[in-house]
């Protein structure tokens, strides 16, 4: 397993309490992220805090994709891009954002990606959304789903949060043959529902305490 790099490593160290402190979340499957190699994590999306649950959870560094808005600040686009995150200009099919992201499943590397495209307001899940499945499709990595669950819905201090990865999926189980527009949300469609599942047994195991 390649090393994350030290300032990487460093942040982690130091969110991992205090993100345990004030949302006293708990982490499960986490091995069934693969050790090595090229991988897809594909999470839905509540808040911003979400890539921190998963960084504290993983020893392998995640890419993620960050909105190119928050670049504009000097300071916050330093730490971006010292913990790994690239900008994507949203709604504009940034092909140099989709260009990086398989420059780093090419280098055998983990990217984050967001099943739903941005972060729902409510909590519940949203249509999926293509990029992941494309990825998958583009460079035959398999997707791992995952589901973040806060216990009210919204992330909230002190109240318990749930993160499950779940098992990969390869690009052969997708049911990819061109990549046709189809195909891609069939494979969408696909990553959801694994993700749906996770939610609902967290839904019942938040319910029961």
């Amino acid at each position: 397993m390649k090393k994350a790099p030290f300032f990487y490593r460093f942040m982690r160290g130091l969110v991992r309490p205090l993100l345990k402190m004030l949302y006293r979340y708990r982490i499960k499957g986490a091995d069934n992220l693969p050790s090595e190699g090229k991988c897809i994590l594909c999470p839905n999306h509540i808040h911003a805090f979400d890539p921190a649950f998963l960084i504290v959870s993983q020893k392998r560094q995640i890419r993620f994709m960050a909105k190119a808005e928050l670049f504009e600040n000097k300071l916050l686009a330093f730490l971006l891009k010292k913990l790994g995150a690239f900008p994507v200009v949203r709604g504009a099919g940034d092909g140099k954002a989709l260009e990086q992201a398989q420059k780093i499943l090419k280098s055998d590397e983990v990217f984050g990606i967001f099943i739903e495209g941005s972060r729902s307001k409510t909590g519940e899940l949203l249509r999926p959304r293509a990029g992941a499945a494309l990825m998958a499709y583009k460079t035959g990595a398999p997707v791992v789903p995952c589901c973040i669950t806060p216990q009210k819905g919204k992330l909230k201090l002190f109240s318990k949060t749930l993160v499950t990865y779940g098992k990969p999926i390869t690009a052969q189980e997708l049911g990819f043959v061109e990549g046709a527009p189809s195909e891609l949300r069939n494979a969408s469609r696909l990553i959801m529902e694994k993700i749906t599942e996770m939610r609902s047994g967290h839904l019942e195991e938040l319910k029961n305490g």
